[in-house]
């Protein structure tokens, strides 16, 4: 069973409804808003893969907003681990617009046609982009699902 199916052009794919793991709801959500302003302003430094900035625009209220997340590079691919689910505020945004801007060890790309991955679909890009280490991590943390961007160094 696949975890994406197809939508509209430029919505990218219509996730399966997962939410966090068990330890990710009791550990880290309550923490997000003391870690993540912290996080997001290392992120996406040169030598800080812990974490990417991801930056979107809100579906409702077209503000910009900024969003640490585990996301790696492979060749014209983004692979970013969805630790909060594929129902959180940013991937849904990502989502809606149809892509968003990533900025990764002290480059930024152009991220366009998300696309939401299980763990199995993402097996062979999450082996490539992600070190060992990060791949125990992530399964570790209980990570199910990944969104798969097209990315393109800004500036091109």
């Amino acid at each position: 069973m696949t975890a994406a199916s197809p939508a509209s052009p430029g919505a990218g794919s219509v996730p399966a409804l997962v939410a966090p793991s068990l330890f990710v709801r009791m550990v880290f959500r309550p923490m997000t808003k003391v870690l993540n302003p912290l996080i997001v302003k290392l992120a996406g430094r040169r030598r800080f893969a812990m974490a990417a900035q991801i930056q979107h625009v809100g579906r409702r209220s077209g503000k910009v907003y900024v969003t640490p997340a585990t996301a790696h590079v492979h060749g014209d691919v983004i692979l970013i681990a969805l630790t909060f689910g594929s129902q959180s505020d940013w991937s849904r945004n990502v989502r809606a617009a149809g892509g968003c801007t990533i900025r990764i060890n002290g480059r930024t790309y152009h991220a366009t046609d998300p696309h939401f991955l299980s763990r199995e679909e993402a097996g062979p890009l999450l082996k490539a982009a992600f070190s060992p280490m990060q791949r125990v991590g992530t399964r570790m943390l209980g990570v199910r699902q990944f969104l798969r961007l097209q990315a393109m160094p800004a500036g091109s």
